[in-house]
């Protein structure tokens, strides 16, 4: 039988403490507390940790180390300050994971962009010269932090994107939401909704030149074209993040096609296109899907003028970009993860409950941080 050492070399990935947990159907909290002598662990149980560690080959590699030396886990998180709750709600979920960490010396530091392409740079440098030992980003141009993203790797500091990606930089990895799914539903939500009508749609979108945009406008236009030839996709509005930009476009766009029978607005920027809808008097006559929840957006959702939302779990964004770099920190594990979420679909008759499953399940995992997801939705309710 081949051990450890040859099952390596044949290209068996290290056994890790997930897996460890997963054979003896118990948690990564009790095998790491039992691994490294914590209290609060039977002899019994620590009994069945080490034999299955040493059935399985676990060896300890930068958790050991970290562990060992009581060295601080630094990790930047570079994102945007956001004109809505998004990246608050991004941000939360970094602190609860940090906070849930079995590695307690963890500290995030956050480099809080003003805006779309504004100090991404400068907060890359900031990191870097820090010399933190990972860095979360939203590389809101691409072809900009790329270079900075190598930089990084030189440097052996592993860089995780969130929300949008930064392909062929040699990030550690990517966590956003299911892009083709969120555009292929909102499509057909919107031909649904229409019921056979014939009309000009619009879509709204950061910039083409972001892949996940880029996508999430391919889904919407194949899905129309399929099902819903009746209806003419528009070139798509860009917005830049930028809510003057916004309600100007959407404003000149409202007043110029009277053809226009509903809008789907794939970013945070839904206030400033509402406001133009409100503006002009369209507002009742269009079918409107927006992106992402917060409490500006909910009276909308209540009162019909917005049919639906495509909810792109910041919270969980933020919790799984960090547990994936932490993961890489402290077992180690193969470049190039690609996690997609499943977004949630929000519609007026669901609201209430989405909100409170929301505040039910923050509160049940996150104690103190879950009484502030409790305010929150009491913010939208």
């Amino acid at each position: 039988m081949a051990g450890p050492t040859q099952a390596s070399k044949m290209g068996k990935p290290p056994a890790t403490l997930g897996d460890i947990a997963k054979s003896l159907g118990t948690s990564i909290g009790t095998v790491h507390r039992a691994l490294h002598d914590h209290p609060g662990v039977s002899p019994a149980t620590k009994a069945r940790v080490l034999q299955m560690a040493r059935t399985l080959g676990y060896r300890p590699n930068l958790a050991a180390r970290y562990l060992s030396s009581k060295k601080t886990l630094r990790i930047s998180v570079n994102t945007l300050h956001g004109t809505t709750s998004f990246w608050d709600e991004v941000r939360a979920g970094i602190r609860e994971e940090a906070a849930a960490i079995l590695l307690e010396n963890v500290e995030v530091e956050f480099r809080t962009c003003p805006s779309l392409g504004e100090g991404e740079e400068e907060a890359f440098e900031e990191a870097i010269a820090a010399k933190v030992d990972g860095i979360i980003t939203f590389p809101s141009r691409p072809e900009t932090i790329r270079p900075w993203i190598r930089r990084a790797s030189r440097a052996h500091i592993p860089v995780v994107c969130v929300a949008t990606d930064a392909p062929s930089s040699g990030r550690l990895g990517i966590v956003a939401i299911d892009t083709l799914a969120s555009g292929s539903i909102a499509a057909d939500l919107m031909g649904r909704f229409l019921g056979g009508r014939t009309g000009a749609i619009a879509i709204t979108v950061f910039d083409m030149a972001i892949t996940e945009h880029a996508e999430k406008y391919a889904a919407f236009e194949s899905t129309l074209q399929s099902f819903y030839p009746n209806l003419q996709l528009l070139k798509p509005v860009e917005d830049h993040d930028v809510e003057r930009e916004a309600y100007r476009k959407c404003r000149k766009l409202f007043e110029e096609r009277s053809d226009l029978a509903g809008i789907y607005v794939t970013t945070e920027a839904s206030m400033p296109v509402l406001k133009a809808a409100c503006d002009t008097n369209v507002l009742e006559r269009l079918t409107i899907i927006t992106t992402d929840l917060f409490p500006d957006l909910v009276p909308y959702i209540r009162d019909g003028a917005v049919v639906a939302t495509i909810y792109q779990r910041p919270r969980a964004q933020g919790q799984m970009a960090l547990r994936l770099l932490h993961e890489f920190l402290a077992e180690g594990g193969r470049r190039s993860h690609q996690v997609s979420l499943a977004p949630h679909l929000v519609m007026r008759g669901n609201l209430d409950f989405f909100l409170s499953r929301q505040s039910q399940e923050s509160a049940s995992k996150n104690g103190q941080n879950g009484q502030e997801a409790r305010r929150l939705v009491q913010d939208l309710a």
